[in-house]
């Protein structure tokens, strides 16, 4: 077999299996939303009995501080500052937070010294 037709039945192959199929893991993403033109996404993933929780926020602009809040199940969980930095002017915060029995809530919630908020929130 031609190395073409190898590569060209393996995209075959690959196509017959939905995206979820080929997800090594139960990660849960959500986009957030935010006032102004910033915009922000949480993902949360299972990670050794626990949750890694990350959160993000772009905002163009390098070097804002803003003041961070992570919640699980609506218990502070997390109270923290992140700066933007470059090259895109967001910052990503990570955190491996602790996992109750059943469902966990995680919310996020970013404020800029401008007053900018930017929320998110999901459900592992």
């Amino acid at each position: 077999m031609s190395r073409n037709t190898k590569l060209l039945v393996a995209l075959c192959a690959l196509a017959a299996f939905p995206a979820t199929a080929l997800a090594a893991n139960d990660d849960v993403r959500q986009p957030g939303t935010c006032s102004g033109n910033a915009t922000s996404k949480i993902k949360l993933s299972p990670q050794n009995g626990r949750i890694e929780t990350e959160f993000e926020v772009d905002q163009n602009r390098n070097g804002v501080k803003w003041q961070v809040v992570l919640r699980r199940n609506g218990n502070v969980a997390v109270r923290t500052d992140a700066t933007t930095h470059r090259p895109s002017g967001s910052f990503e915060l990570r955190r491996v937070l602790g996992n109750g029995p059943g469902s966990d809530t995680i919310a996020a919630r970013a404020t800029s010294p401008a007053g900018q908020v930017c929320t998110a929130h999901a459900t592992i």
